[in-house]
C-alpha cells in the first residue's frame, strides 16, 4: 500500500527527496516550509508544525532539510510523528545493514553488509559505506563521500563532498569535514577538519 508523505521543507534538498518519494512508489501529501514560495502546501513557520497535526493519522513524514542541527531540533520536538524511510531504488544496500526512521539514501548510495545507520541521516548521492560502519544520528554523507571498512561516524557530523576516510576510523560528534579532505587518524575533538590529510582548521 502506498504512503503519504508530507515534507518538512521545501528547498533543493526537498526536491530530490521529492523524486526519491515518488520512485518508490508512494505519494506525496504536501510541504511544510516557512518559504512564501513554498510548493502545495505553506505554514508560516515550522514551530507550527503543531496547527497542521490533523494530518497525522496515516500519514508520514521526513524531515527534507540538510542541516543536521535543523533536523535534530525538529525531529527532537515531535517524536510521535510517524518517520518515512526515503531509499532510491538505485541505491545497494547489502543484507545485515539496519537504517534508523527519517534516513535518506540517494541515488547510487552503497551500503554493505552489517552497517549499522542512525535516524535523520542523510546518504547523498553515491556515498558509499562499507561493511561494518556504524553512523549516529543526524549526520550527513555529502555526494561521493568513501567510507572503508568499520569507520564509525558520530552524531551531527558532516562529512563534505568527496571526502575519503580510511578503515577503522573514528570520527567523533560535531565534527564537519571539507570537500576533498582524507581521513587517516581518528578525530577526537569537534571542529571543522580540512586537508589532506584532514587537520583541524
Amino acid at each position: 500500500m502506498s504512503k503519504k508523505v508530507i515534507l518538512i521543507g521545501a528547498g533543493g534538498h526537498a526536491k530530490v527527496i521529492a523524486d526519491i518519494i515518488l520512485k518508490s512508489g508512494d505519494s506525496i501529501l504536501g510541504f511544510l516550509d516557512d518559504d512564501s514560495t513554498a510548493k502545495l502546501w505553506n505554514i508560516n513557520n515550522l514551530g507550527k508544525i503543531n496547527s497542521c497535526l490533523k494530518y497525522v493519522n496515516h500519514n508520514y513524514f521526513i524531515i527534507a532539510i540538510g542541516n543536521n542541527e535543523i533536523r535534530s531540533q525538529i525531529a527532537m520536538n515531535y517524536p510521535k510523528l510517524q518517520w518515512y524511510t526515503a531509499i532510491h531504488p538505485s541505491s545497494q544496500i547489502a543484507k545485515g545493514v539496519s537504517i534508523g526512521e527519517g534516513t535518506t539514501i540517494m541515488a547510487s548510495t552503497v551500503i554493505n553488509s552489517d552497517a549499522k545507520i542512525g535516524k535523520h541521516v542523510i546518504l547523498n548521492t553515491g556515498a558509499i559505506v562499507e561493511h561494518d560502519n556504524i553512523i549516529g544520528d543526524y549526520v550527513h554523507l555529502s555526494p561521493r563521500v568513501v567510507l572503508g571498512g568499520t569507520v564509525r561516524i558520530e552524531n551531527n557530523t558532516h562529512i563534505g563532498i568527496g571526502v575519503v576516510v580510511k578503515n577503522n576510523i573514528n570520527v567523533c560528534s560535531n565534527v564537519v569535514v571539507g570537500s576533498g579532505a582524507v581521513v587517516v587518524k581518528n578525530i577526537k575533538i569537534s571542529g571543522t577538519y580540512v586537508g589532506v590529510p584532514a587537520k583541524i582548521k
